[in-house]
């Protein structure tokens, strides 16, 4: 039996069997199943990981986008620009990592996911980064998918995903 909270066009996970320290766990984003190349997450520190993402989100200390005029799309590319070359700096580093967001492990290694804060909604754009992937889905490649999603929804989301994975039932669903 599996749980889905909420909607796959913005943001959901689906929550499915359980085998000890592993579980099923699938993330959609913007109409995109993120979790497609590896669904078994390793409990304990997925949790912990989206626990600490959703007191992030709390605390309001995501940042709005940092380019005047660029679209979310155009920023997520920028913020790439010189993601792992030898011409990346640390500097370039640091200010990347303020907006990275679902870095939950082996998981979620397939994309590259950045968040801004929008009022009170969030933006996360994400990018399918993997060759593999990108082989079997090639009108994925260079695209960047855009979610927006009120930040209590989202946080609501996290919270009811960190519950399931305690074993405890979903405050929001029953």
């Amino acid at each position: 039996m599996s749980t889905i909270l909420r909607d796959r066009q913005r943001f959901a996970t689906e929550v499915g069997d359980r085998d000890h320290e592993l579980c099923r766990v699938d993330i959609w984003a913007a109409g995109q199943w993120l979790t497609c190349d590896d669904n078994m997450v390793f409990v304990r520190q997925f949790r912990r990981d989206v626990r600490d993402t959703a007191a992030w989100l709390r605390s309001g200390m995501a940042s709005a986008l940092p380019f005047d005029g660029l679209s979310p799309q155009a920023t997520h590319r920028r913020l790439m620009l010189r993601a792992g070359t030898d011409d990346e700096t640390e500097a370039d580093f640091e200010f990347r990592s303020r907006f990275r967001v679902m870095d939950w492990g082996p998981t979620t290694d397939n994309v590259t996911t950045h968040l801004f804060r929008d009022g009170d909604g969030s933006l996360i754009t994400l990018q399918f980064r993997r060759d593999e992937h990108l082989l079997k889905h090639p009108e994925h490649a260079g695209q960047v998918f855009v979610a927006k999603i009120p930040t209590a929804e989202l946080v609501g989301i996290l919270e009811d995903l960190v519950d399931i994975l305690d074993g405890r039932q979903s405050q929001n669903h029953p």
